[in-house]
């Protein structure tokens, strides 16, 4: 199965199923369940400062300490149903957006 490497703050979104569009600057073809593979590089306090005011503003009331977000690893899976160049979904940026739907967690796997 495909991977899509993402930060751990922004992997942690998508597989809780907050977040429904994946931006990219590539389109792509690819249809189907993925693995959303949270990267190495440990969550910088600013990157955490801008992930606790979405939730704050998305009013996610229950979501991990800095400390807590695993890296280098596996923690979900999502489907990849279609990719789009524009999206009404407060997710999207563009200039592509994966359209992501049935995300689930799973055990880390480093």
């Amino acid at each position: 199965m495909k991977a899509l490497t993402l930060r751990p703050t922004w992997a942690w979104f998508v597989v809780n199923s907050y977040k429904d569009v994946e931006n990219r600057s590539w389109p792509t073809r690819l249809r189907g369940r993925i693995w959303i593979h949270a990267s190495s590089s440990p969550v910088t306090k600013a990157e955490y400062e801008q992930f606790v005011n979405i939730c704050r503003q998305r009013r996610i009331r229950n979501y991990p300490e800095r400390e807590a977000f695993q890296t280098g690893g596996i923690v979900g899976s999502v489907e990849i149903v279609n990719c789009v160049d524009r999206s009404r979904s407060f997710w999207f940026i563009g200039p592509y957006g994966f359209v992501l739907k049935n995300a689930r967690k799973t055990r880390f796997k480093p």
